[in-house]
């Protein structure tokens, strides 16, 4: 089936608008896979340094550079639930390449941090710039020329935008993501919340709070709600970068290392040494672009997204826009009920149907282009499947996703979705652009307008909820926590305390050039505010008591005064001293001081 009329249009402008980067990308990738890598012209010093550490089989193999090198990108730590089931990946890798006359080297371990741990702490103001860094922390691993095509072991928030990033830049390579999975389904995610909610009021103490956090967080594996790590899953299968239905599967099952061998395999078989050529550049193109923001919105997915996407775009010469994202939201059908959109967790989601009844739902309404080459070949009907365990208890075997949901409360046809659209769209008015997304918001608390309560720092705001005066309806403006200002950290930490106030009858929101991800939740919030307060963007010009009102349904955020007066204000130009030190922030001075805007991906390149 063709794309549905409006879905074309919108990748046509993205086409058109893109057309002077993407032929400029297209022609270097292109140079680029001409030459080939340069493992055989190396010099005997350069070489003989490549493979010094190997074994006799790969070093026989790697200096007559005949057969495929695999180069390994892992983001392992063993901190990291999601992570650390890739401690085992890379000697599997290694093994599956020997079975089939190959080569695999890891080739550079990238930084990867928690966002879970850092939430709410100096150390998450690195958070977003870690994305970046990560980015560049592949580049120098793969500067080294000694690979076919790379293999990404990477998961959470920022690590997967940061290796897309990198993989784009080396374009001429081919890329496959492998990813971790899911941890097991623990205590439930609205459980969990209700007790951070009692915590918030004093009701309960750490230590319910500590043992409800320990039996939701439990073992290896990505966090079971739906964030923005399992957003990125998603996002990587939709637009053909992993293999067909390997996002949602347990760590340390057979299946699971199975589809890990599977990987490396096609990896390894896509090179330029064979004929199946598939450079990463061309797989993600407008098309599989414009697939990974419909995935999104169909699944109620992550606004970090809104940055992130924007940012690999561009290493791919695309340029997205909010706009884009906001008129594709329009169009796509809201589809999954995953927390904090519902009360399922991403393993219920899995058994549902997962992404192959989500993405055959959205090719045969045409919300989907079908039309595109993915790592696994041409066409994204074969990720229409689910992924099974071979008799032989080794292979993977795919049949097609199942014709009925399996929960239709969690995941639902095309033809009766839980909303007609997706649930992110853009914010204008005159307090500049933003971003909100309203599918866990009710349709009651999505349009706001109360007086203005102004905080500088997300710990004001919860010592104002601690001393009692926020028991009246207000705007939350937490202001100067933008890329310029501090690194943009997500304040997910004011979730539970505007959600008590929300329960108690008061009409709340927040608006923040900060970020809030895809856990935001049931508060309505206007988030990623461009320009930003630190760049002089309208929201330093808010005073305590101006009347803001938010319109989730209309798209609009103003500050109602008279226009003249708002105009002449002063931005207000607070003391951020205390963001510049401490837990490495003074190392990223130069970070804060060169990056770009939220809408344009928020990124130092």
């Amino acid at each position: 089936m063709t794309a549905d009329r409006r879905i074309e249009e919108i990748t046509d402008r993205i086409r058109e608008r893109s057309a002077p980067t993407r032929d400029a990308y297209l022609a270097r990738i292109r140079r680029k896979g001409a030459d080939g890598p340069k493992r055989s012209t190396l010099t005997c010093g350069n070489l003989a340094h490549g493979f010094a550490a190997c074994g006799p089989t790969d070093k026989a193999r790697l200096s007559e550079g005949a057969t495929p090198n695999l180069g390994i990108i892992t983001a392992y730590n063993d901190m990291l639930s999601a992570h650390q089931p890739f401690e085992r990946y890379p000697e599997i890798i290694r093994e599956t390449a020997r079975a089939v006359g190959a080569t695999a080297q890891v080739a550079s371990g990238v930084p990867a941090m928690c966002d879970g741990v850092t939430q709410g702490q100096a150390g998450m103001e690195l958070s977003l710039f870690s994305r970046d860094v990560i980015a560049m922390a592949t580049a120098v691993g793969l500067s080294h020329d000694m690979f076919d095509a790379a293999v990404y072991l990477g998961v959470c928030d920022k690590i997967v935008p940061g290796l897309v990033i990198a993989a784009l830049t080396f374009g001429h390579l081919p890329a496959i993501f492998i990813p971790a999975g899911p941890m097991t389904s623990g205590l439930p995610n609205d459980e969990k919340s209700r007790i951070r909610q009692l915590y918030a009021e004093g009701k309960v103490g750490r230590d319910a709070l500590l043992e409800a956090e320990s039996k939701s967080y439990h073992g290896p594996g990505t966090c079971t709600f739906y964030g923005t790590a399992n957003s990125n899953q998603m996002l990587m299968e939709i637009m053909g970068l992993h293999t067909p239905g390997s996002s949602f599967i347990n760590p340390n099952t057979p299946l699971r290392d199975a589809l890990t061998r599977e990987a490396t395999r096609r990896a390894l078989s896509i090179t330029a040494l064979g004929n199946e050529y598939t450079p990463a550049g061309l797989v993600v193109d407008e098309r599989a672009v414009v697939n990974g923001v419909v995935g999104l919105h169909a699944t109620g997915g992550s606004t970090n997204h809104t940055m992130h996407l924007v940012a690999m775009a561009a290493a791919a010469g695309i340029k997205l826009s909010w706009q884009d994202i906001s008129d594709l939201s329009d169009v796509t059908p809201l589809l999954a009920r995953v927390y904090p959109n519902g009360l399922a967790d991403v393993n219920h989601f899995n058994a549902a149907g997962g992404m192959g009844f989500l993405i055959r739902e959205l090719l045969d309404r045409g919300l989907l282009h079908d039309d595109v080459r993915t790592a696994w070949g041409a066409g994204l009907r074969a990720y229409a499947v689910e992924a099974k365990l071979g008799i032989d208890g080794q292979s993977v075997i795919r049949a097609d996703a199942p014709r009925d949901s399996g929960d239709p409360k969690v995941l639902t046809t095309a033809d009766q979705p839980f909303s007609s659209n997706g649930g992110v769209r853009m914010l204008t008015g005159n307090l500049g652009k933003a971003v909100i997304k309203v599918s866990a918001v009710k349709p009651e608390r999505r349009v706001v307008e109360a007086p203005a309560k102004i905080f500088h720092d997300q710990n004001d705001l919860k010592a104002a909820f601690d001393a009692g005066d926020l028991n009246t309806d207000f705007v939350a403006v937490v202001r100067f926590q933008g890329p310029q200002s501090n690194g943009m950290p997500e304040l997910h930490k004011l979730t539970p305390l505007l959600g008590v106030l929300l329960d108690r009858g008061h009409r709340v929101a927040l608006v923040t050039d900060g970020r809030m991800s895809g856990a935001s939740g049931k508060v309505p919030a206007a988030i990623h505010v461009t320009p930003e307060a630190k760049a002089g963007g309208p929201i330093a010009r808010i005073r305590e008591g101006d009347l803001i009102r938010l319109d989730g349904e209309a798209g609009t955020l103003e500050v109602l005064v008279d226009a003249a007066e708002f105009e002449a204000r002063m931005p207000e130009q607070p003391d951020l001293s205390a963001n510049e030190f401490g837990m490495g922030r003074e190392l990223f001075a130069a970070f804060r001081a060169t990056v770009g805007t939220a809408d344009q991906g928020a990124s130092v390149f």
